[in-house]
């Protein structure tokens, strides 16, 4: 079947479905359930590990290596205050930063399809921790969070973020940190290349991307999107077909 390559992307999650050119190393703020659609994947990660498989969670801060081995593939990543984030976190901590085979391979792909579109993590995965309790996010990093999330996020200092919640600096980035399993630069980062994705739903042009991400110009923008995916914006984003903005 020919790839028709989309995005979606929701207040708290992303979808990616199609064909990838292999990736560098890289490593994201967010979780991500990566899922062979057409057959199996290699995924590289840690000191020389390296394994093929139909499917494999990476938590957020992992560095590692997607090679789609000309499979088309998706890529479901989950903002890591997400509930369904916060729920993976007893996941990884009993089973380590890589979870690989946590899906049946893909039979029905139309049905496969509409699970990943719709979210729906608990059906998708084998290794759901039913039962766990997830605990409620810091007040004080969700009213961070709001603020970050704004069009003038990326220009909120550290220390006006700390003094909002009435905290140090320092103590604030431990708190973040502690909370959502990833220091607050690598969110501000994911969250400005995940505003510059949605502009795309409104005009294709890269350059468009960049300004509404509140990145410096085009080639910064490049430079955090490489950083965080393992590849050049143009290679990824170009060829989308459709990019759909949900709830």
């Amino acid at each position: 079947m020919p790839a028709r390559n989309t995005l979606t992307l929701g207040a708290n999650r992303a979808l990616y479905l199609g064909e990838l050119p292999a990736t560098g190393w890289h490593c994201h703020a967010a979780p991500v359930l990566l899922l062979g659609l057409s057959g199996r994947f290699a995924l590289h990660w840690g000191a020389g590990q390296a394994e093929t498989c139909h499917s494999a969670l990476v938590d957020a801060g992992v560095m590692h290596l997607l090679d789609p081995c000309g499979e088309q593939v998706a890529l479901m990543y989950l903002v890591p205050d997400s509930y369904e984030a916060r729920s993976l976190r007893a996941v990884f901590g009993r089973q380590g930063g890589v979870v690989l085979d946590v899906t049946a391979p893909v039979r029905a792909r139309s049905a496969m399809d509409t699970r990943l579109r719709s979210f729906d993590l608990q059906a998708l995965l084998q290794c759901a921790g039913d039962g766990v309790a997830v605990p409620a996010l810091d007040p004080r990093v969700a009213r961070s969070l709001q603020a970050l999330r704004s069009p003038q996020g990326a220009r909120l200092s550290r220390d006006g973020l700390a003094s909002g919640v009435q905290l140090s600096g320092s103590r604030f980035n431990h708190l973040f940190r502690a909370e959502m399993g990833v220091s607050l630069r690598s969110y501000r980062v994911w969250s400005q290349v995940r505003l510059a994705m949605a502009a795309l739903a409104v005009s294709p042009r890269l350059t468009d991307a960049a300004l509404h991400g509140d990145f410096s110009d085009s080639a910064h923008f490049s430079r955090m999107f490489r950083q965080t995916f393992g590849m050049t914006p143009s290679s990824v984003l170009k060829p989308l077909k459709e990019v759909v903005l949900v709830d």
